[in-house]
């Protein structure tokens, strides 16, 4: 794997966790939804949490119900995995599809600020959670807010021009 500068704009898709096995296989956190997404990928970069980010090639991916298992070109044995880490598996925003019409990457959410259709500012988001049930945007302002992201019914408008949420949501809860 070669030393590069990585991609300009950075998108993390997973992140390494234990190996699995002796032959230079890896666990991975998967964040793309849904989890096979991850099979789109094979020429990417990995980021560690200390020291240069490093283009690798994906050689080989199983995902099953138990999780998602990698093998990484010149990664052949155990100790090879143990070196890389906890990095993180990214690609840059240029290798993602297009979202559809009233798709959203939680990235590109994150910063929006958030107005109750009465035009209070309830604040901005500061990240995403997956419930189960629905994503909930994590809203900071005068205190903490968790909205869930449901379209038509808590969501009324996603603008991204303007990077606006507007919702339907008692802004006391």
């Amino acid at each position: 794997m070669a030393e590069s500068a990585g991609p300009v704009d950075p998108v993390v898709i997973a992140q390494l966790g234990r190996p699995f096995g002796i032959k230079g296989w890896v666990w991975l956190q998967v964040f793309t939804r849904p989890i096979d997404n991850i099979t789109r990928y094979r020429d990417v970069y990995l980021r560690p949490q200390q020291g240069e980010v490093r283009a690798a090639r994906i050689e080989k991916l199983s995902v099953t119900p138990k999780g998602v298992t990698a093998k990484f070109a010149s990664v052949d044995d155990r100790t090879a995995v143990e070196q890389l880490g906890r990095a993180e598996i990214v690609v840059g925003r240029d290798a993602l599809p297009p979202a559809g019409p009233e798709e959203y990457y939680w990235r590109d959410l994150v910063g929006c600020e958030v107005v109750h259709a009465n035009g209070q500012v309830l604040g901005t988001v500061r990240e995403l959670m997956e419930t189960g049930a629905n994503d909930v945007l994590v809203v900071q302002g005068d205190r903490e807010r968790l909205i869930p992201f449901l379209p038509d019914d808590v969501i009324l408008n996603v603008d991204m021009d303007a990077r606006r949420i507007e919702v339907d949501w008692d802004p006391d809860f």
